[in-house]
C-alpha cells in the first residue's frame, strides 16, 4: 500500500513538472519585460506580507521563478542585441578595447 501511495506521488510529481514546463512556455511568450518584472515585484511583496497558507507561498514562489526566468531571458536578448550592435559599430569596437 505504501508503494503505491509513493509511486502515485512520484506521478504527480511528474506531471506537475510537466505542467510548469507548458505554464513556463506559455509566460513565456505572452509577457513582455516589464510585465514580467511589474508581476515579480508584487509576487515578492506578497511573501514578504506574510500571511499566506504554505500552499499560497509555495505558488508564489514558483510563479516567482517562473518570472524571473522570463526577465533573465528578455535581458539576456537586449544584452546579446547590444553586444551586437557594438560590435558592428567602429567607434563601439573602439570603445569596448579602451
Amino acid at each position: 500500500m505504501a508503494k503505491a501511495k509513493t509511486d502515485d506521488m512520484a506521478d504527480a510529481e511528474r506531471g506537475a513538472a510537466a505542467g510548469a514546463e507548458t505554464e513556463v512556455a506559455a509566460v513565456d511568450s505572452t509577457l513582455g519585460y516589464e510585465q514580467a518584472r511589474d508581476e515579480l515585484i508584487e509576487v515578492v511583496r506578497s511573501l514578504e506580507a506574510g500571511g499566506t497558507t504554505l500552499e499560497e507561498s509555495l505558488a508564489l514562489w514558483e510563479r516567482g521563478e517562473e518570472l524571473a526566468k522570463v526577465c533573465r531571458r528578455w535581458l539576456d536578448g537586449a544584452r546579446a542585441r547590444l553586444d551586437a550592435a557594438l560590435a558592428e559599430s567602429p567607434e563601439g569596437a573602439e570603445a569596448e578595447r579602451g
